[in-house]
């Protein structure tokens, strides 16, 4: 089965942004690459796909208005991430439609977030100057991980 999550695609502009920031090289850490830049709404594991499809097609989604930063923080033991504001009503419907499919839903909030870094020991130096990149999110993805660690779009699903 694949592995699954629902996820919102920032714009390029706002992709190019990041990519030119610093990016401190440093014993393990491993900054998240360009392309695979993403807000997850929703991680579902290894499920049924069709099941997934069929519970997104058939529900709508409220409009969100994302802003990201202003500054990195850490999440958790081994994250390094920007926050993103505007997506947590969006992440709840994606949560209520898929309820029932794939992983259980969190025991903890929703926390929006952008993952720009994992780190093992140190976190990395993320001495960025203040973001405040806002984007209008238009659609969903339904995304599969790879085996070997990339993501491919399953379906988009529009918002309303």
């Amino acid at each position: 089965m694949p592995r699954l999550f629902v996820a919102v695609w920032p714009p390029d502009s706002v992709v190019e942004d990041l990519a030119q920031l610093p990016r401190q090289a440093a014993p393990g850490v491993s900054w998240t690459k360009a392309h695979r830049l993403h807000i997850t709404l929703r991680f579902l594991g290894e499920c049924d796909q069709d099941e997934v499809l069929g519970a997104l097609t058939s529900s709508s989604f409220p409009n969100a208005r994302v802003t990201l930063g202003p500054t990195p923080q850490r999440l958790g033991r081994g994250v390094l991430m920007l926050p993103a504001e505007g997506v947590d009503e969006l992440a709840a419907s994606v949560g209520e439609a898929t309820r029932f499919i794939g992983d259980p839903l969190p025991d903890h909030p929703f926390v929006g977030h952008m993952t720009v870094a994992r780190f093992r020991r140190r976190q990395p130096s993320a001495d960025w100057p203040q973001l405040n990149d806002t984007f209008d999110v238009s659609q969903i993805s339904l995304v599969e991980s790879t085996p070997w660690g990339e993501y491919a779009d399953v379906a988009t699903f529009p918002l309303r």
